[in-house]
């Protein structure tokens, strides 16, 4: 099942984002070790395009849990770049 991921930076978690970002990135390689797969995401940006100030994305898990447990091992998460996360069920429509 898909589920969509809606995350929105702490105020001056800018230079947090930068010292973590790799880290996050590393995380998101492995996400197949959470059993899930990211069908995509990327950085939400200021409407100039100059700032990241969250995260979308959209993961394939196998249910809630996983799909959470994921979420709360990323680097942004613990080291608390996201203050807001909003983790909702998606149901795709072709």
């Amino acid at each position: 099942m898909l589920f969509s991921v809606f995350t929105l930076d702490n105020p001056n978690a800018a230079d947090k984002r930068k010292a973590v970002h790799g880290a996050h990135v590393e995380h998101l390689k492995n996400a197949k070790n959470y059993g899930v797969t990211i069908t995509v995401g990327g950085p939400l940006v200021s409407d100039d395009g100059a700032n990241s100030i969250g995260s979308l994305m959209v993961l394939e898990a196998p249910d809630r849990a996983s799909a959470e447990k994921f979420n709360r091992a990323d680097p942004f998460h613990q080291n608390g770049v996201w203050g807001t996360v909003d983790i909702r069920r998606f149901d795709r429509k072709e």
